[in-house]
């Protein structure tokens, strides 16, 4: 009788046979899991509170975004007291030194006065423009003295606590621009010398 050759036998996996089999086994010593190379995760960020006013990325802190600005120096400076003094013309300039000398008296450092004329120069400042330009300018950048300067160039002149304005002269047109341009570097006070009829037209 021929042999039959034996079938082979399937095994089915029985749960569990695999766990007690493997619990037989001498159980190791944990061993710690080896880091895995690569960037580090970043650390959870504190979620922003809804009332933060921080900078956002990519702008600077210091930039306003919202809510009220704040008023600039300019507009937030008093605005400097006028006071009149009559003179002509002709002695507009007299009455401006008197007015000075009076400044000073009163305790007012030489510094912090500036004298305008509308017509001729000063005749402090026909002295040191006889020396050259550099030289009378240079007495504005020392700033230790009273300094004169016509109304035409009194863009290149800073403010000073005091400015004295001799109208002693020059057009209608060019005094009434006089006016504003010596107020605005006034920081105290602006007195004007001149004709009050003539001023009070300009004004």
């Amino acid at each position: 009788m021929p042999l039959i050759p034996e079938e082979p036998q399937i095994h089915e996996s029985v749960p569990g046979s695999r766990n007690s089999a493997a619990a037989t086994r001498t159980p190791q010593a944990s061993r710690p899991a080896a880091p895995i190379p690569g960037p580090r995760a970043p650390s959870r960020p504190t979620p922003p509170r809804a009332d933060s006013k921080g900078p956002t990325p990519g702008r600077p802190g210091n930039v306003r975004t919202g809510g009220p600005q704040r008023p600039n120096a300019a507009s937030a400076r008093p605005a400097a007291q006028i006071e009149l003094v009559t003179a002509s013309d002709a002695t507009a300039v007299d009455q401006a030194d008197e007015t000075v000398d009076k400044l000073l008296d009163e305790g007012t450092p030489p510094g912090d006065v500036l004298v305008v004329t509308t017509g001729e120069q000063h005749p402090w400042a026909q002295h040191e423009l006889s020396f050259g330009e550099d030289a009378y300018w240079r007495q504005l950048a020392d700033g230790e003295d009273v300094f004169c300067v016509h109304t035409s160039a009194l863009s290149r002149v800073g403010r000073r606590a005091v400015v004295v304005l001799a109208v002693n002269g020059g057009t209608d047109a060019q005094a009434a621009e006089a006016l504003p341009a010596a107020l605005a570097k006034a920081e105290r006070s602006l007195i004007v010398c001149g004709d009050p009829q003539r001023l009070r037209q300009l004004l």
